[in-house]
């Protein structure tokens, strides 16, 4: 169902009964990584409903999953929740027992800092791989965040950058629709800018058709009210057509992280999967999860293109993602978007060492402005063209631009969103064993 949704301020305190936060609590000192933005930055979010709602998510698919992530999967379960504590600059990822007893004292010290049921808490966290948290600053952070709740916009603007680790900008929105005749709001907030190529499922279990992909990390509120298995359900649908949809650097994070609370404030319900009011829900759900998908992609580590990859007449999906993930995660294909150079011979390539069926005499490549149907093929039926050199330099040289796949062999398609790779990127990353604190990170 197609609908537009309003853009209003506010973000995760639009819907009523909201309330959010971010502060500083020295959690991105020395040694948490380069992302980590050194200096008295935001590093702790608390994200409140006045009432207990309706919970779900969707986490990494990574074998080797953070404590945060796992204490989530237990408890979203539940289908009940009121917080959301998150922090950046210390992944708490790969830290064994204490890791996992950190981010049970992370939510249980949140709990009663709020004086909230015990089990009604949840937790987030992004940064360095393998260092254990500093508890104290933590709960000193919770505290100092408790105190500092409000629902003004600005406060989910500090919480939206509190939660931010190598990103540039903060990421938020939020949108007003109509959900059985009443105004009900919907909002989230994001971070994510390397280590992205998410493929999460709802817990955190990979599937056989699944994708093996910083930490990309959202937090979404709305005032409906909504069952935990519908919402459940839409989110499902909502991320596998956004967040599962981009990648920048073909890296699965160990804490990818999605949770969307419902506290029902708005007083409409949805109903039955089959309602219209639930197909209003999904759109709008969907809608914000892309937007905040895309500003991933654009703020990516580095990145000076962002590329819309349209893969069509492929066999079966797996086919077609396949194929559509070759190409977008080639160092080759990726550099030459960079230089802007529209290169091919190096996306046949790409294409025909995909698990994708590819025959090469079918194979058709080509440019358009983002949306467009005006394609300029560069390689048809597996043959270059007459088109222009400029044209086709011209065509790859914005800083947005779709690329058009067409295998021929069927009648699936796949779509994702990629990144270019800069010097930029592999200077950011590459450390430097001169500079301790720049290494593992």
């Amino acid at each position: 169902m197609k609908i537009n949704p309003s853009e209003i301020p506010g973000a995760i305190v639009a819907p009523q009964g909201f309330s959010a936060s971010g502060v500083f609590c020295d959690i991105k000192r020395l040694g948490t990584g380069k992302g980590s933005d050194k200096g008295q930055k935001r590093d702790l979010a608390l994200i409140v409903s006045q009432v207990p709602a309706a919970v779900a998510g969707m986490f990494t698919t990574n074998q080797v999953s953070a404590a945060p992530v796992r204490i989530c999967v237990q408890r979203v379960s539940k289908g009940r929740a009121q917080a959301i504590v998150v922090n950046s600059g210390n992944a708490n990822a790969c830290t064994g027992k204490q890791g996992l007893a950190d981010a049970l004292e992370m939510v249980r010290f949140t709990e009663q800092a709020l004086n909230l049921a015990p089990g009604s808490a949840l937790v987030g966290s992004t940064g360095r791989i393998g260092v254990t948290l500093p508890m104290d600053q933590v709960r000193a952070g919770i505290i100092e965040a408790a105190v500092e709740l409000g629902s003004r916009p600005a406060r989910a603007a500090q919480a939206a950058e509190a939660i931010m680790t190598s990103d540039t900008r903060p990421k938020q929105i939020a949108v007003e629709f109509l959900l059985g005749g009443k105004r009900v709001r919907l909002g989230g907030i994001c971070k994510g800018a390397g280590m992205i190529q998410p493929g999460m499922s709802g817990t955190g279990k990979r599937t056989a058709a699944a994708p093996l992909h910083a930490t990309m990390l959202c937090f979404l509120t709305t005032d409906a009210k909504v069952d935990p298995k519908l919402l459940q359900a839409a989110l499902r649908d909502a991320v596998a057509n956004s967040f599962n949809r981009i990648t920048v650097d073909g890296d699965m994070s160990t804490n990818d992280t999605v949770l969307v609370l419902a506290n029902g404030l708005s007083g409409p319900r949805v109903q039955t999967p089959k309602s219209r009011d639930f197909a209003v829900f999904q759109a709008a759900l969907s809608h914000v999860c892309l937007e905040l998908a895309k500003m991933i992609v654009r703020d990516g580590e580095g990145v000076s293109r962002f590329v819309t990859i349209r893969v069509t007449g492929a066999k079966s999906f797996a086919d077609a993602d396949a194929a559509a993930r070759a190409v977008a995660n080639s160092a080759l294909v990726k550099t030459s978007w960079c230089g802007g150079d529209p290169n091919w011979g190096r996306i046949i390539d790409a294409l025909g060492y995909s698990a994708a069926t590819v025959v090469e005499n079918k194979v058709d490549i080509g440019y358009s402005a983002p949306g467009s149907r005006k394609i300029l093929w560069s390689l048809e039926r597996g043959q270059p063209t007459k088109a222009r050199f400029r044209n086709l330099f011209a065509a790859v040289a914005p800083k947005e631009f779709d690329l058009h796949i067409h295998l021929n062999l069927g009648q699936t398609s796949a779509l994702l969103y990629a990144a270019d790779l800069t010097e930029e990127y592999i200077q950011f990353n590459k450390g430097d064993v001169s500079d301790p604190g720049s290494l593992g990170g």
